[in-house]
């Protein structure tokens, strides 16, 4: 007898679940539900890191493999930043670089760069934000990039002393000057870097 109550809504959770994947609203995407689906769709940029990914991360293979899940391929190298020896992972999605995992050798994480558009800030910001959804000038929060960013600007968040925002766009002034801010409002964002030190 108690098996019966059992057998009945077995069938109603088996149409229950047809019905919803057929729903257009509210949508219900059944990918998402998967573990290994968990870091791309989920995690955030905050003042503490990215994910699952903080200042006490020890930047080790398995560490950071088990903080991105199983939605990235990992890529290790060494590389020179400021006369320092550092060592980074790359989260790699098929051939592009989606994250940057960095610091120095047998430490813990100091940085990460963020190309990936599903992971946003908690103040709601992504790869593609323009700037004139944050800021209304760069007089004090933003200064020319370095490296790699050479041509792009970066900004510290408004709001944490741990991230800022890489801006990409398009200027016809001299390199070496800052672009104007009427320009800069048409720049989006192309990485977000958190970094376990305060931003200078």
């Amino acid at each position: 007898m108690r098996i019966r109550p059992v057998l009945l809504v077995l069938p109603l959770l088996l149409t229950g679940c047809s019905t919803m994947s057929n729903m257009s609203w509210p949508s219900v995407h059944w990918s998402s539900m998967n573990p290994m689906n968990w870091f791309s769709s989920s995690a955030q940029v905050t003042d503490q890191g990215v994910g699952d990914i903080n200042a006490s991360t020890p930047l080790t293979e398995d560490s950071v493999k088990n903080a991105v899940g199983g939605d990235y391929r990992l890529r290790s190298g060494m590389s020179m930043h400021d006369g320092k020896m550092l060592a980074f992972y790359q989260a790699m999605d098929e051939k592009e670089v989606k994250m940057t995992i960095s610091g120095e050798p047998k430490g813990n994480v100091q940085r990460v760069d963020v190309m990936d558009s599903h992971v946003e800030s908690e103040w709601g910001v992504k790869i593609g934000t323009p700037f004139s959804d944050i800021y209304t000038k760069a007089f004090d929060v933003c200064h020319k990039g370095k490296g790699d960013d050479a041509q792009n600007i970066e900004c510290k968040a408004p709001q944490s002393q741990h991230v800022s925002y890489v801006f990409s766009g398009i200027w016809h002034g001299p390199e070496e000057l800052m672009p104007s801010d009427d320009a800069l409002k048409e720049w989006k964002v192309s990485k977000i870097i958190w970094r376990a030190d305060p931003v200078q």
